[in-house]
């Protein structure tokens, strides 16, 4: 079993103190990431989801309009227009 020598030194004492905690963030860091990366992941799969269900209740709402226009063609729904407004004639500016 490798047992790694810890130096007796102050000045390498103190690197090697240094370099472990710099390890021991990197790894937090990771996790951070990846736990972020996870988070981002399942927020665009929801999104996707949601999305395609919309288009699929989007079709199936057009295909439905389509079979009753199919079926009754005079029954359709009409819009209300709006009266013509009348025009109004140019202003003469005169100075």
């Amino acid at each position: 079993m490798y047992k790694p020598t810890v130096p007796q030194n102050t000045p390498e004492k103190n690197a090697q103190k240094y370099f472990t905690k710099t390890e021991q963030n990197e790894t937090l860091e990771k996790k951070a990431r990846k736990k972020e990366r996870a988070a981002t992941a399942a927020k665009t799969e929801r999104l996707r989801d949601l999305r395609l269900a919309k288009e699929v209740a989007d079709k199936a709402e057009a295909d439905r309009l389509a079979a009753e226009k199919a079926e009754n063609p005079g029954a359709a729904k009409r819009t209300a227009r709006r009266p013509a407004q009348k025009k109004r004639p140019a202003l003469r500016m005169i100075y």
